[in-house]
């Protein structure tokens, strides 16, 4: 069964299988990346054996390895797929990145992170919680955060709250004017002091004069949207090629 141009996911730390039996239910093969290795026995013997009508050898599969270091081409080749999980939250942000940088084949990505991290990713201009996080994942992807989950629901609760979101795939996202490094660059820059205006924050790029000028370099980043931050990234591409 396909969902939106896919039929496989990735579920990064699955730890006992919790949301893998559900995914799976919905007729998706599920590969598993877990980096415990207690957990990675688990899920290849006892999770099995507790859950024979729901899990086989066609739709669950089990590597032990970090996501962040993973090659995913060795996973999927050039398939599309979508990423799913109750992400770390002390790597969500980092998860979250390599996931834009593997957008070709990443068509879905949605999971629980600590609900600040899930805000700031699908904030918007003028927010407080907007930021590099929230332009680079948006340039790509729609944003939508789905809900709140309290700490009280786990056991021993956390000291956080978290949140539940899903990026789905824009489809234009391969036909932006400018590159991914530079936008992300550009993004980076204005926002390592968030409270000065762009003419102050990117000075480094040495841009003319002419372009200084222009109005958005009066603004802060906050108040610069995802497409204005697109046009921008654009711009500065083309008179200094830094790509």
């Amino acid at each position: 069964m396909s969902y939106n141009g896919y039929d496989e996911v990735l579920e990064i730390g699955p730890g006992t299988g919790v949301l893998t039996k559900h995914v799976i239910r919905k007729g998706i093969k599920v590969t598993a990346l877990e980096l415990d290795s207690e957990s990675v026995v688990y899920l290849k013997h006892s999770f099995r054996l507790e859950h024979p009508k729901v899990v086989n050898e066609d739709n669950f599969a089990v590597i032990e390895a970090d996501f962040l270091k993973k090659d995913l081409n060795e996973i999927y080749g050039n398939k599309p797929f979508a990423i799913v999980g109750n992400f770390p939250y002390n790597i969500s942000t980092q998860i979250v990145f390599k996931a834009i940088e593997n957008r070709d084949q990443v068509i879905e990505f949605g999971g629980m992170f600590q609900k600040e991290v899930a805000e700031r990713v699908c904030a918007q201009h003028g927010s407080k919680t907007y930021g590099i996080l929230s332009v680079l994942s948006q340039a790509y992807y729609h944003a939508q955060y789905l809900f709140t989950v309290g700490r009280e629901v786990f056991n021993p609760p956390p000291k956080v709250q978290s949140g539940v979101l899903i990026l789905t795939r824009k489809d234009d996202y391969d036909r932006l004017p400018c590159s991914y490094s530079t936008l992300r660059r550009v993004v980076k820059l204005a926002f390592q002091q968030r409270r000065k205006t762009l003419r102050n924050t990117l000075k480094s790029l040495q841009l003319p004069d002419e372009i200084r000028e222009q109005e958005i370099f009066s603004l802060r980043p906050e108040q610069i949207s995802v497409q204005q931050f697109i046009e921008l990234a654009t711009k500065i591409e083309q008179l200094s090629n830094i790509k």
